[in-house]
Formats: structure tokens, C-alpha cells, sequence
């Protein structure tokens, strides 16, 4: 008796130590116990930081293989963790990266899907999310663990390796990536999980795959496990021997240049680069992620950089003798194909958090936050003095390109306009013009949502951003079919503000069924459809490498493709909308989208050859054997443009 009492008290302090849960049980509690802290570096250091929840909702399209298990789960928990139907697999997962891009990566969406195809259809989603460093979510159904209906629906089944199972599609697409055979597996993951969705240089997509009887299986799990924790960003500053080496080439540098990259936005940095450019007297270009950094009325902006932006940017980036890169991998549109600044009169420090991003192109390495190392080097260059005439050159140069800005999208039928020759002028309007009548139209606190094709590039080159949270453009994976489901997640993530999206009528065919999700949810948003009968993008591509149109235009496609009437369609999808034939019309409509509570969309026929021309360079390889005598040419200017590139 002496010893079984002892042994009986343990085993009740244990059943109390433990709460019995099914795994979609214990995974959305531990879920809704999860919160991130809002910290700038202010706030760290005053200890006044505001937490809420880190996990805003769920994504769910229920089937097989996640209907009877998460489902279940899910319905329990929506007081705390709302669930939202979409209408495609990949269109929610694109939402819900949106969402944690607008949120700056401090609060995340999950998404689930049944076993088979709802599962596959969110792999290009996920490779979205790896691409851009976005944190994402991923809950597929898998088939079963105990193998005792196999092949059950949906199951692929691989001869020599029963292991392997659909969701394996996205290992290489994922930060993190496990399957959960035992419920007890959860009790490791989870945390890793979660580690790895914050996590300022790992961060990415991460999947947990759930085959469906474990779903279902319960566990004795430790309370502990389900106590609320905060999280928080970390915030490290510069190694010293690194930051005394930048401080030292900034203070010889006579034309310095910034680059500000998405990770300014994540660090929530863009007041602390708008400072330091200010007293350092430095401009400051942005790439595709970096935009909205500083308004475009700052007095150090100088607009997009690379393929897709300003001459001005691109000029000032041939001149600068050193270039101080600020939370940007620098991929190829904006280094030009290592083309834009490779002189040897040209140093490159990398501002990065990674140090995988801070080593590239044979740069100095600066690895940390950069809110927390723009401070120091603010702090230790407080006595370095500028050049005037650098200062004076980038406003010129700004000035010039605003002013080729208020030609390009200006009314085609305005006294501005009609200033250009007419020979240069289309009976259609160039996505320049229309971008203009939207800009025109929009508020200072509005956010355009773009996604690949040719509109991000004229958007990267003329769009005036008015500061952090204004531009949106998925352009790391250029990946059609974001838009409308990205404009769904950013008015999500920022309900008071109005949302436009401008997308290509070979966009909105390939992904538009968000549109009804947004009339569902009450989330309007404006999208504004140029329709050029085809993929201009490419269609300028193909003939820009001396090919001729081909399989592009509807025009150059075998078969007879249809008129269509997209504003009727998004009609019965739910939302407003109608066809506009001007862009005094779509200036009109745009002030009648305004008004509507329900989303709307606007159809313009626009020229699909048209684009705005910044004497850029991009590496795409021309065939060096062809017997069509424009590939030919092609190939030539080629070779001599590679002769640019240092290696």
C-alpha cells in the first residue's frame, strides 16, 4: 500500500497533465493559441508592443480526405479561428499569401484541402509563397497511413515506394514539409512549424500533411503544449566587423545609391530608410517587393530599378559608386542580367538578414535587421557629408522621368496628349493611359494588386506609390491568375482601404472564381480588366527575339476565338460591372466603383503592342541557329548585349 498510493497520485497528476484530443482537434488548438507580437524597434525597446492572433483564419475547401477530420475540428473552433469557402484551390492559397503579405508577414492564413487534385491544385501556390519569402499554411489530405483501403480515392499510387504520396509535390516547394503518420508527431512539428512561418530568413510556406485516419485519431496530449505563447520577430543587429567595413565604404562613396527591397517593408523599416536617406542625402530606387518604401513625392525617391524601372533609377545605378542593397535578393530584373552596375568603378554592400542574400554578386555582407542596422549605420555615419551636386543630379533625373510619366498616361484625347505626335498614338489605349486614369482616380491610402505580365512592369516604372501598403505586385514568381484572389487576401488584411486590381484578360481567364468569393464575403474590391485579345507580354516578347506573332494574340492562335463579354461575366459571378470604350469612360466608371458597397469590375479593349520603353536589358537566350532572318539579327545584338554581363 505504501508504494501503490505514490503511484496513484502520479498517474492522476499525469491524466491532469494531459487533455484527450484527436489530431485536427490538437492542431487547431494549438492554432488558437498562437499569438505574434507587433513590435517595430521602438516598441521592442519601450516593451509597448500589441499582440493578437497570429493565425487570422482558415481557407478551407472541404472533400476527401479532410471534410470528416479538420472539418470537424474546424466547426468547433470559429469563434476563434473563422473558416472561409473559396472556389479554387490555388486561388484561396493565393489569398491567403496576399493576406500575409499586406500583414508584413506578421500574421498568417492557413488553407486545407481534400486528398487528391484540391491538394495539387495549391502546389503552385506554394511555390508562389517560397519564391517571395511568404509565409503560408498548408493543411492537404492525405491518404490513408494504415494503407487499409489503399488505394483509396484519390491516391496515387507509385509501384516501387508505397510511401510516396501526391503531397510530395510539395517538398521542394516548401520551407518545412511533413507528414503526420501519428497524432503524436504534433507535439514536434507544430512548434517547428510555426518556428519557420516567422522566421525572418527561413520563412516560407510550410506543409503539414494530414492523412485522413490519423485525422481522426486521438492522443493524450500535454496541456503545455496548448499554453498561449507570443511570438516576436527577431531583430539582430550587424556583426561589428561587418558593419565597421560598410560604415567605411559609405563614408569614401561620393554618388551612393539605395536599392530597397521587399525586406524593408518587413522589417517595417520604410520610416527609418526614409530618415537615413534624408541625412545621408542618398537616393533611393525600389524593387518590384521594395516599392512603396518612401512616397514617391520623398525628395530621395527615385522609382523603380532594373528591367521593369525608371530610366532615372537605371542611370543613377550606372553612376553610383557604391550601392548600399536593402532586403533584396537582387534577381535579375533588377541587377539587369548583372548588366546595371558591374563597372569596376562600383562596390555593393548587401544589407540582408540572410546571409544566403548578403553574399551575392560578390557583395560586402551585411547580415541583419534592417530597421536595427540602418540605426547603427545612421549613428556611426552622423558625420558624413554629402554631395550637392549627386542630390541635385538624382532630382534632375527624377524630375526628367516624372515629367515623361504625366506624357505616357495622360487621356489620349488631352491637350497633353495631343502634344505627341499623332503617328506615335493607337486607336486603342496603352496600359500606360489606363494606369494613369486608375492613379487619377485613387486615394492616397488605395492599394493596387497586380500580377505578372506587362502590367507590372509599367506599374514598377510609372505607378506613384504613396507610401508602405499602397503597391501590391506578386512579381518574385510571376504567377498568372494572382490577382483577383490576391486582391481578396490584401482587402482582407486591410479592410478600410479601397482595392484595385488591374489584370490582363489571359489572367482573368486563367484564375478568376475569387471574384464570387469576395461578393460572398462582402470584400469588395475594383478590378479593372484591359483586355488585348491575347498575352501582349509575350506577344512583345516573342517579337522583341525576332520571332514572329505566334500563339500569343487570339489573333495568331489556330481556331476562332470568341469576343468575350467579361463584364458579363463577372456579372454572373455576382459583382457590378460594365464595358468601357475610353479612358474618360473608365475614369467615370472608376468614380461609380467607388460608391458600390459589392465588387466591381471594368472592361477596356486596350493595344496589346504597346509598352513604356526605359532602354533596359534582360538575358533571354535567342536560338543561335535559325533560319528566320529577324532571329538571326536577334541573336547578333544578343551576343554583343552579353559581352555587358562581368561572368
Amino acid at each position: 500500500m505504501n508504494q501503490a498510493t505514490p503511484q496513484s497520485g502520479q498517474q492522476n497528476t499525469v491524466a491532469a497533465s494531459t487533455i484527450r484530443l484527436t489530431m485536427s482537434q490538437a492542431l487547431v488548438k494549438f492554432l488558437c493559441a498562437q499569438f505574434i507580437s507587433h513590435d517595430s524597434v521602438a516598441d521592442s525597446n519601450a516593451g509597448s508592443a500589441q499582440t493578437e492572433p497570429l493565425f487570422a483564419g482558415v481557407f478551407a475547401i472541404f472533400g476527401h480526405g479532410n471534410v470528416a477530420g479538420i472539418g470537424e475540428a474546424l466547426f468547433a473552433a470559429q469563434s476563434k479561428l473563422p473558416t472561409y469557402r473559396a472556389h479554387n484551390e490555388q486561388g484561396m492559397a493565393h489569398a491567403a499569401i496576399a493576406y500575409a503579405k499586406a500583414q508584413q508577414r506578421r500574421r498568417i492564413m492557413v488553407c486545407t484541402s481534400s486528398v487528391g487534385p484540391g491538394a495539387t491544385n495549391m502546389v503552385t501556390a506554394a511555390a508562389l509563397a517560397h519564391a517571395n519569402r511568404l509565409p503560408l499554411l498548408l493543411l492537404p489530405g492525405d491518404h490513408f497511413a494504415n494503407r487499409t483501403p489503399d488505394p483509396v480515392l484519390q491516391q496515387i499510387e507509385h509501384f516501387g515506394n508505397p510511401m510516396i504520396a501526391a503531397t510530395d509535390c510539395f517538398q521542394p516547394v516548401s520551407r518545412y514539409f511533413d507528414r503526420i503518420n501519428r497524432p503524436e508527431q504534433l507535439i514536434h512539428s507544430l512548434p517547428v512549424a510555426v518556428q519557420t512561418l516567422l522566421d525572418p530568413v527561413n520563412c516560407g510556406p510550410v506543409t503539414l500533411a494530414l492523412p485522413q485516419d490519423v485525422q481522426a485519431e486521438a492522443f493524450d496530449y500535454p496541456v503545455s503544449l496548448f499554453e498561449p505563447r507570443i511570438h516576436y520577430i527577431r531583430r539582430p543587429a550587424a556583426e561589428p566587423r561587418e558593419l565597421a567595413a560598410a560604415v567605411a565604404l559609405l563614408k569614401q562613396a561620393k554618388k551612393p545609391l539605395i536599392i530597397a527591397g521587399g525586406g524593408v517593408h518587413y522589417s517595417q523599416a520604410c520610416a527609418a530608410l526614409s530618415q537615413f536617406a534624408s541625412s545621408q542625402g542618398i537616393p533611393v530606387a525600389e524593387t518590384q517587393a521594395g516599392k512603396g518604401a518612401l512616397a514617391w513625392t520623398h525628395p530621395f525617391a527615385v522609382g523603380g530599378i532594373g528591367v521593369t524601372g525608371s530610366a532615372a533609377a537605371n542611370l543613377l545605378a550606372q553612376e553610383a559608386d557604391v550601392i548600399l542593397a536593402i532586403g533584396t535578393r537582387l534577381q535579375d530584373f533588377t541587377t539587369q542580367s548583372r548588366t546595371a552596375f558591374a563597372g569596376a568603378h562600383q562596390r555593393l554592400i548587401q544589407l540582408n538578414i540572410g546571409s544566403f542574400d548578403a553574399g551575392k554578386h560578390h557583395a560586402l555582407p551585411l547580415v541583419g535587421d534592417a530597421a536595427t542596422v540602418l540605426a547603427q549605420l545612421q549613428d556611426a555615419l552622423a558625420d558624413r557629408q554629402s554631395d550637392p551636386a549627386w542630390s541635385a543630379r538624382a532630382a534632375l533625373l527624377d524630375h526628367q522621368w516624372q515629367q515623361q510619366y504625366e506624357r505616357l498616361t495622360a487621356d489620349p484625347l488631352s491637350s497633353l496628349a495631343e502634344a505627341t505626335p499623332s503617328s506615335s498614338r493607337q486607336q486603342l489605349p496603352s496600359d500606360a493611359q489606363v494606369l494613369g486614369a486608375v492613379k487619377r482616380q485613387s486615394a492616397a491610402t488605395d492599394v493596387v494588386v497586380c500580377a505578372a505580365g506587362g502590367l507590372p512592369g509599367e506599374l514598377h516604372k510609372l505607378w506613384r506609390a504613396e507610401g508602405p501598403g499602397t503597391y501590391h505586385v506578386e512579381y518574385g514568381f510571376s504567377c498568372m491568375g494572382y490577382e483577383i484572389a490576391g486582391a481578396l487576401g490584401v482587402k482582407m488584411a486591410s479592410p478600410s482601404r479601397e482595392v484595385f486590381v488591374v489584370v490582363g484578360d489571359g489572367s482573368y481567364l486563367m484564375l478568376n472564381s475569387e471574384l464570387a468569393t469576395s461578393v460572398m464575403l462582402g470584400q469588395k474590391i475594383t478590378v479593372v480588366l484591359l483586355d488585348n485579345r491575347g498575352f501582349g507580354c509575350i506577344n512583345r516578347l516573342q517579337r522583341g527575339t525576332g520571332n514572329a506573332g505566334f500563339n500569343n494574340l487570339l489573333e495568331d492562335c489556330h481556331g476562332d476565338a470568341p469576343d468575350i463579354d467579361f463584364a458579363a461575366h463577372a456579372k454572373a459571378l455576382g459583382a457590378q460591372s460594365e464595358r468601357v470604350g475610353s479612358i474618360a469612360a473608365l475614369e467615370a466608371a472608376l468614380q461609380r466603383a467607388r460608391q458600390s458597397k459589392r465588387s466591381y469590375l471594368i472592361e477596356i479593349k486596350t493595344d496589346p503592342l504597346t509598352s513604356t520603353d526605359n532602354g533596359s536589358w534582360w538575358d533571354v537566350a535567342i536560338p543561335q541557329v535559325s533560319a528566320l532572318p529577324g532571329v538571326q539579327a536577334a541573336h547578333a545584338s544578343y551576343s554583343e548585349q552579353k559581352k555587358q554581363q562581368p561572368y
